[in-house]
């Protein structure tokens, strides 16, 4: 009998199709979106397929661990025949998290090596360093943007070493923007000397220019 993640892996391959092989530049990315409000999967469902991605989406991260075969029920299914290059979260879900999901990913042997961006409509100082602490490639605030998804594509579509090199970046700008957000305003920004390191392109694609202050809600310090 088919357990319950196969039912619900056929029904949405049957809208969205199924990416066979690894990535490359002339095959689409497969991505898994998350998210628990109709409207926001609908916009990066939208972003998504704009950005020329193949876009699976469900409703909670219950679901999510279902597609994946990561919900204890016994699959017939293995990772080979899903081929997900990406997982883009909401982080404020009932049931599951987006960070209680992104640990579940990154403890299964099959999934950690994949990606996953959470997506929150808050600024939250010690939430974003929680995820990034434990593997999250990116943290972007909502809406999200056109911009946002092409920026996280390119670097998925560069490889594990574009990957390991922006996390690497990504690490240290942390550091500096954390210490930049104790100095006045006129500096809290991607553009601040706490990035002078950047490259130019960097810069602008950095997960922390989305969290300049110029531009994005304040800052909150709660957990």
């Amino acid at each position: 009998m088919a357990t319950a993640g196969e039912i619900l892996r056929r029904s949405l391959a049957d809208e969205v199709g199924v990416s066979k092989g690894s990535v490359s530049g002339s095959e689409e990315l497969h991505v898994l979106a998350v998210d628990d409000s109709f409207v926001d999967r609908k916009v990066i469902e939208r972003l998504l397929k704009i950005s020329s991605c193949k876009v699976t989406v469900v409703e909670s991260g219950s679901r999510a661990l279902q597609y994946l075969g990561l919900d204890g029920e016994k699959s017939s299914v293995a990772f080979n025949d899903l081929k997900i290059n990406l997982i883009m979260t909401d982080y404020s879900m009932p049931g599951m998290t987006g960070y209680e999901l992104l640990k579940k990913i990154k403890e299964s042997s099959a999934f950690r090596e994949i990606p996953v961006v959470i997506m929150s409509s808050e600024n939250i100082l010690a939430r974003i360093d929680r995820c990034l602490e434990e593997g999250a490639e990116e943290y972007i605030l909502k809406p999200v943007k056109l911009s946002d998804v092409k920026r996280i594509k390119d670097v998925i579509m560069g490889g594990d070493g574009e990957q390991k090199k922006r996390r690497s970046v990504r690490k240290r700008g942390r550091e500096d923007c954390f210490y930049s957000l104790s100095q006045p305003p006129h500096v809290q920004s991607a553009s601040s000397p706490a990035f002078d390191f950047l490259p130019s392109e960097l810069q602008s694609s950095s997960p922390f220019s989305t969290l300049s202050l110029s531009k994005r809600p304040k800052l909150q310090t709660r957990d």
